[in-house]
């Protein structure tokens, strides 16, 4: 067994009017897109981190710069490589732990899609997945509603 952590956390861009908020791979309306050279996907970005822990091969920063730069901004497809770094690797994901600091968007009511969808991206159950949301009582820049941080903890055999 191993455990990693995962984080990222971004501002959202208020001058994007053609992208959506994506968390989890999953739109939200009631948010404004989030500032990055990619999608912005946060929760996709720390759960690669977190593989990243695990196999020792960090995928964001210079390997996903270089998909920006040629066009690919999914977060899916950096997770695809960090998955494709732990299968190489012989492990498998045990459990998933997701924490979201935000005022907006609105998480809880789509918790049960976001843990489907990263469900079928990591080839596991959405039992597997567990997802918190707080606004830490505003305390920071992203539970004020400046932008979105996830902390998650994976587990691996």
């Amino acid at each position: 067994m191993k455990v990693s952590i995962g984080q990222d956390s971004h501002r959202f861009d208020l001058q994007e009017t053609e992208r959506k908020c994506r968390l989890a791979g999953i739109e939200f309306e009631d948010a404004p897109a989030i500032r990055a050279n990619s999608d912005g996907d946060v929760v996709l970005h720390a759960v690669t981190n977190a593989i990243s822990g695990i196999t020792c091969r960090n995928i964001l920063g210079k390997i996903a710069d270089e998909m920006c730069e040629a066009g690919i901004t999914d977060s899916r497809e950096y997770l695809v490589l960090a998955m494709e770094d732990l299968k190489a690797r012989g492990h498998s994901i045990v459990h998933l732990s997701l924490s979201i600091e935000c005022k907006r968007p609105r998480i809880t009511p789509r918790l049960g899609e976001m843990r489907e969808h990263l469900a079928e991206l990591l080839g596991i159950e959405a039992m597997q997945i567990g997802i918190t949301a707080t606004s830490g009582e505003s305390l920071t820049e992203c539970g004020s509603g400046f932008g979105v941080s996830v902390l998650c903890v994976l587990t691996v055999e």
